[in-house]
């Protein structure tokens, strides 16, 4: 065994004991995984052959209850939201693309033109490494070295002397992505959190209108860009692929898709 996947194992072991079930592939198989992605590796998208059905069922691995938490309807939510969130964050598609716009994510493996380096040189707790880019990398475009510094900590990498590992190593990419989605930033809940259930409001959320729903799981990844606003496109797409998958799942989406109506954190 790896010591990446040694490391990984040993921050999750209580966790696995109290789990039913950590095989993901249960409920997402080679062959679903194709029908969701349906265009990831054509010659259109960069990302051609780097996203593995493997390696996303090798990363699950790290984080057993992913997926694997509540009720059955609750678990197949969870992961077309996770599925549908990196989706827009790497898609391809657009309007009149075949077989629609949400059939094509995962074409992107990192950000194409970047507006800066994404190095906030006040966090000193994760400081940038000289001439090093810390822009979106992944299926959830990891941003900024206060993300890819503990990413890196956490999986067993040095995120921040060595970022470009994140679009280099289809196993990686796909943990880092599953990383931000268990981990709790505070204020922010987790996404996890918030698809199964175990969110509870504060005072500040509850005066946000930060309800409950895939909408939130928005506001956690980009709410301050994409939130508060009405009808904004983008929350719009990852609805889409969110209604998508959770139709090829055979699951109902829950309330509260967008959050033009939130506040961001």
């Amino acid at each position: 065994m790896s010591m990446l996947l040694v490391l990984c194992f040993a921050t999750h072991t209580a966790e696995a004991r109290r789990d039913r079930d950590p095989l993901i592939s249960n409920l997402v198989s080679k062959e679903l995984f194709a029908a969701i992605f349906l265009h990831k590796d054509d010659n259109a998208c960069p990302a051609k052959g780097f996203y593995t059905y493997d390696s996303f069922i090798q990363a699950t691995s790290c984080f057993p209850r992913f997926g694997n938490v509540g009720s059955l309807a609750t678990r197949k939510r969870e992961i077309a939201a996770f599925l549908a969130q990196i989706s827009h964050e790497t898609t391809g598609g657009w309007a009149t693309a075949p077989d629609g716009p949400f059939a094509w994510g995962l074409c992107f493996k990192e950000e194409v033109t970047p507006q800066s380096d994404y190095c906030d040189s006040s966090n000193r707790k994760w400081p940038c490494y000289p001439g090093k880019s810390y822009k979106g990398r992944g299926p959830i475009q990891l941003s900024w070295n206060y993300n890819y510094g503990p990413a890196g900590k956490a999986l067993g990498f040095d995120g921040l002397r060595n970022p470009e590992i994140v679009a280099n190593n289809s196993l990686i990419a796909f943990k880092t992505a599953l990383w931000f989605w268990m981990t709790e930033q505070k204020p922010k809940p987790s996404c996890h959190n918030v698809m199964i259930g175990k969110y509870v409001p504060t005072k500040a959320d509850l005066a946000a209108n930060r309800t409950v729903g895939f909408g939130l799981v928005t506001n956690i990844i980009n709410g301050g860009l994409e939130c508060g606003i009405p009808n904004d496109g983008r929350v719009n797409d990852r609805i889409g692929y969110f209604r998508r998958y959770a139709k090829l799942l055979n699951v109902d989406t829950g309330n509260n898709l967008d959050c033009e109506n939130q506040k961001s954190f």
